[in-house]
Order: structure tokens, then sequence, then C-alpha cells
């Protein structure tokens, strides 16, 4: 999860899928008028391993 002010992130936050949606959620709360994005990071394991 990042937080965008133009080109420059301004915040960053790394955690498992669901715990990274919620941060997300929160920020686009908090920073209503910047960019928030949420984006896997590296290979993913099999969901059915």
């Amino acid at each position: 999860m990042r937080v965008w002010f133009g080109e420059h992130v301004i915040a960053q936050y790394v955690a498992d899928a669901p715990l990274a949606a919620r941060y997300e959620q929160a920020m686009r709360r908090r920073f209503a008028g910047l960019r928030v994005t949420n984006d896997l990071l590296g290979p993913q394991a099999p969901a059915d391993l």
C-alpha cells in the first residue's frame, strides 16, 4: 500500500493482502485528496496448496 503526493511516495506499508486492504481503506479516509495504491509485490504462492 502506498500513498502518493504527485509522483512521490509519502507512505508505504507492506503486509498480507487482507491487512494491507484494511490499511489502504484507512489511508484513503485519512488522505482523501491523494492517490492511494495497493499492489501485490513479487510472486505469489498458489492459494490452493
